[in-house]
């Protein structure tokens, strides 16, 4: 059975950086599209950003450019390296991995999330 795995949350200041981590077990995560979701306190839960298998990247508008996706896959880890944060950026944060095999079925995987809190 898959399963993920994050850390790396905490509370910091307005303008300050976290890194968050999600690793996998139980398939093989490199193959999947990978990708973070955050759902903020009162608010529909939102992706973050996305990591395609071959690499290519996709970003919320709101973090582009404060916020970057990176893989590594000998690790079977993801990470989201956050900077410049904002209070507006508090929420609960998730790591997904998402496959679809067709007629084979779906496979889309989730962590238990990490709170992060941007606060003065």
């Amino acid at each position: 059975q898959g399963q993920l795995v994050e850390s790396g949350g905490g509370a910091v200041h307005p303008g300050g950086s976290l890194t968050l981590s999600c690793t996998a077990s139980g398939f093989t995560f490199s193959t999947y599209t990978r990708n973070w979701y955050r759902h903020p306190p009162g608010r529909e839960r939102e992706l973050v950003a996305g990591i395609s298998p071959t690499g290519g990247t996709n970003y919320e508008d709101s973090v582009k450019g404060r916020f970057t996706i990176s893989r590594h896959n000998a690790k079977n880890t993801i990470y989201l390296e956050m900077n410049s944060l904002k209070p507006e950026d508090t929420a609960v944060y998730y790591c997904n991995a998402f496959y679809d095999a067709g007629w084979s079925g779906v496979w889309d995987y989730w962590g238990q999330g990490t709170q992060v809190t941007v606060t003065s």
